[in-house]
């Protein structure tokens, strides 16, 4: 027997980033995206025809805060849980989500490893089922929910020169090539394309040639985000 896919509401206000959650969630199996909501209206009107399973929810909507929506749909009887995907760093903030139901929290901005970490370890406690025998089934049930270890770096990359090729890439709206970053970030363009091609394999940034009148054509790279 086929098990059902969860599926996933993403609400987001950036059509760039939903865009991106949306590419994100289809790749994880098991997890299928059923829409989109840019606001808390939005949503709630998604909510009254879509059955859901999961909401992929930013905090911070043009119509209100994530939170708000979350206690509305608590009060009102749904069930679904919720992933806030946020930049929202206030622990405070992350108290009062979890009184209603958010599992986990993303920081944005993220690659799509660390969304498909954070899904498939929800999925493992959604499929948790029966009664625990002891104290050590109840927390390995809870452990999947935990986040893994910080993500460690490739060899000689470092999060400080990441961050700034990071930011370097997004606000080049026509992409940059790996000389054109070197020179923006102040190292050699070998590890500058390093670092673009540790993007790309982490699902952030989008790699395609670009040709020229002569020679070999040049790879340009593009964010993907979410921002």
């Amino acid at each position: 027997m086929i098990e059902a896919a969860i599926r996933v509401l993403v609400v987001e206000d950036d059509p760039v980033a939903a865009d991106a959650h949306v590419l994100y969630i289809g790749r994880v199996p098991g997890f299928a995206a059923v829409g989109t909501a840019r606001s808390v209206a939005e949503a709630r009107r998604t909510l009254e025809r879509v059955p859901v399973d999961l909401i992929l929810l930013d905090l911070y909507l043009p119509d209100g805060h994530g939170l708000e929506l979350a206690r509305s749909l608590r009060a009102a009887g749904h069930r679904m849980d919720v992933i806030a995907v946020t930049s929202a760093r206030d622990l405070s903030v992350v108290r009062t989500g979890v009184s209603l139901g958010v599992v986990q929290y993303i920081l944005k901005p993220f690659a799509f490893a660390t969304l498909r970490d954070r899904l498939e370890g929800y999925a493992h406690f959604r499929a948790s089922a029966g009664e625990a025998g002891s104290q050590d089934e109840v927390d390995r049930a809870l452990a999947t929910l935990r986040a893994p270890g910080p993500a460690v770096l490739p060899k000689g990359l470092s999060a400080p020169t990441l961050a700034t090729v990071i930011q370097t890439l997004r606000v080049a709206p026509l992409g940059l090539t790996a000389s054109a970053a070197a020179q923006s970030v102040g190292i050699s363009r070998i590890t500058a394309r390093r670092y673009l091609e540790h993007l790309v394999e982490a699902g952030r940034a989008a790699r395609t040639p670009a040709y020229g009148q002569v020679g070999r054509p040049e790879l340009h790279y593009r964010w993907l985000g979410p921002d």
